[in-house]
């Protein structure tokens, strides 16, 4: 059976305490949940770090903890930083590059959000493109729209990253890309014509978590995403009760659709990682 990376988006900028009790915030709470949802058979984590009042943070030593973390007690989880824009300093989204993460989130254009528009500028974009590139960190391409797929193109023809990314359609986010189907055919097909080679994925936001992951799965995706960060609850009646209980309930949907979850190995082969680190770098200062 063809293997599939389960990605878990732990934290993600939005979510609160109040929202889920089961939103990990501190960098303890974080290895904790990853640690639950890596044995569940998660192999891909996305981190986000936050301050202790729980808003957005960019601050190099929360990621350097939650990174030690997932190294000592994930062995070979793929770790991959947020650069996103939701609340940070555009000057600090690349701020803890440098620690050397296997992967790292890229945008490569703005749109609007439901609060605020997401602001991508090309010059920010160039610039967090290079820093991964220079600290030899694999770029997660996020898609909110169709021209996104043309700015990746771009960063590959400019040579700050190779014509094989990751790359990820975020469906379902308002005013952004919706959760349709067909719009996940015409943007597949897009992939196909301008990075022919790219690995992918799809993220389905809220409700549309579970629909989004069945038409990846159907379509034959590298990858799948669930998590707190994109949704708090199981159904309309339930919160989530972690992370690990979303990542058992997508393992369940791979192995409906005839496919498995993908071992670590598999899966930073399949996403074109070298084998994993055995530790985090010396000079990190982790605090765990």
């Amino acid at each position: 059976m063809d293997p599939v990376v389960i990605a878990v988006a732990i934290t993600g900028s939005v979510p609160r305490k109040k929202d889920n009790p089961a939103v990990p915030i501190t960098p303890s709470e974080q290895i904790e949940s990853t640690h639950r949802a890596y044995e569940a058979g998660a192999t891909l984590a996305h981190i986000h770090v936050r301050n202790d009042d729980e808003t957005s943070s960019s601050d190099p030593e929360r990621f350097a903890a939650v990174q030690a973390g997932i190294t000592k007690h994930c062995p070979g989880m793929i770790v991959q930083f947020s650069t996103g824009g939701r609340g940070r300093d555009p000057g600090a989204r690349g701020s803890a590059l440098y620690l050397k993460p296997d992967m790292a989130s890229l945008s490569t254009g703005s749109v609007n959000f439901p609060t605020i528009v997401y602001e991508n500028h090309t010059t920010l974009v160039t610039d967090l493109a290079s820093k991964m590139r220079n600290n030899g960190v694999r770029p997660e391409i996020e898609i909110f729209d169709l021209s996104h797929l043309h700015g990746a193109r771009r960063l590959v023809e400019a040579g700050l990253m190779d014509d094989r990314p990751h790359v990820q359609f975020v469906m379902g986010v308002q005013n952004a890309l919706p959760a349709d189907e067909h719009l996940l055919d015409l943007m597949l097909g897009e992939l196909r014509r301008v990075l022919p080679r790219a690995t992918w994925t799809a993220a389905g936001i809220g409700r549309h978590q579970g629909p989004v992951m069945e038409w990846a799965l159907q379509r034959g995706a590298d990858a799948v995403r669930t998590g707190l960060e994109d949704n708090i609850r199981v159904n309309k009646d339930r919160l989530a009760a972690s992370n690990a209980e979303l990542v058992q309930i997508a393992a369940e949907t791979v192995a409906r659709h005839g496919r498995r979850v993908a071992t670590v190995a598999e899966a930073r082969k399949r996403l074109g990682l070298q084998k994993a680190r055995l530790s985090a770098p010396a000079d990190v200062g982790a605090l765990s």
